[in-house]
């Protein structure tokens, strides 16, 4: 017999970034000015991100396009990709996306790629990942982990002969 079952998303939702912590500030201002680095001649859709290791190092993404649309790369995995060629053995305590020229009133989350990418860094270093998703002069989300963002997900138990 068939059930159904409920899946929860967990999140915080801040309404400015002046209610988070400096360093949570300042990780959001340094994906903010990641986002001017950006390469969107096809979407014109500027996303920053910036990672904040267990050692402190912050490393910023941008995301990059090219003519071959959508084979470009996310701001998020971009920062993720060096962050772990600079430090394989690191760990990623939080991540902060921004899109200063969103439409809309809430923060942009990942693209499901991002979020898959990002969960198989949980997995790979033992450890949940503090997503903060803002807006500029606007409202923040916070995850404490991939799971509230991608619920039922993929993960290398599937692969397991």
């Amino acid at each position: 017999m068939s059930s159904s079952r409920k899946v929860t998303t967990v999140y915080m939702h801040h309404p400015s970034w002046s209610a988070l912590p400096k360093e949570d500030q300042e990780l959001l201002k340094l994906a903010q000015r990641a986002a001017g680095n950006a390469y969107a001649r096809y979407s014109k859709f500027k996303v920053g991100a910036a990672l904040r290791m267990d050692s402190g190092e912050i490393v910023p993404g941008s995301n990059q396009e090219n003519a071959a649309f959508p084979a470009g790369i996310c701001a998020e995995r971009t920062a993720l990709h060096a962050a772990m060629t600079m430090l394989p053995r690191g760990t990623v305590e939080s991540v902060a996306i921004v899109v200063p020229q969103v439409k809309g009133k809430d923060p942009v989350t990942p693209c499901g790629i991002c979020r898959q990418a990002l969960l198989e860094q949980e997995n790979r270093q033992g450890s949940p990942i503090r997503l903060l998703m803002g807006i500029v002069r606007g409202p923040v989300l916070e995850t404490y982990s991939m799971d509230s963002l991608l619920p039922l997900s993929f993960d290398r138990s599937f692969l397991r002969k």
